[in-house]
């Protein structure tokens, strides 16, 4: 979508997480009995009877610790849904979760956030990426959730 790639979270911190999740604490999945849960390994909802497991992620501490980028108090830890067990990651490599609500969080090469977008209307969401991506201090922008905040995923250019 217009040069923008989402990421959702890599096979390799996934595997840390579902070992021992950003809080520090051991997950424990559970079957989805009903499915819906945006799952941030594949980026798509789980399906009904779906092992999931509900951990705390970092996506600025763990992007930080890569870069060597200080995010300050812009650190923070948020749940996440994920496969229990590893899975093949996205299907498709279109923008998921747009269909709702969703809030545009803009960041620079330093982690601090630059502003946010409330995308109210799904048909908004590619312009306010392109947006976000005009401004070339932006170098990464957070897709959350407006009813929790949660972290969804991660876009980048290209």
């Amino acid at each position: 979508m217009n040069g923008h790639t989402a990421h959702p979270v890599p096979p390799d911190v996934l595997k840390e997480l579902r070992a021992t999740d950003d809080a520090g604490r051991v997950p424990a999945p559970v079957t989805d009995h009903e499915g819906g849960a945006p799952l941030r390994c594949c980026l798509r909802h789980s399906r009904a009877g779906e092992r999931i497991a509900l951990v705390s992620y970092a996506p600025l501490r763990r992007w930080a610790a890569a870069t060597g980028a200080d995010p300050g108090p812009y650190d923070e830890q948020g749940p996440v849904f994920v496969h229990a067990e590893e899975c093949a990651g996205p299907e498709t490599d279109r923008l998921p979760f747009t269909n709702s609500h969703r809030v545009l969080r803009r960041y620079s090469a330093h982690g601090h956030i630059l502003g946010g977008r409330l995308i109210g209307d799904p048909g908004a969401f590619a312009y306010a990426l392109r947006e976000a991506f005009d401004d070339p201090a932006v170098a990464f922008v957070h897709v959350r959730a407006v009813e929790y905040g949660c972290f969804l995923y991660e876009v980048r250019r290209g």
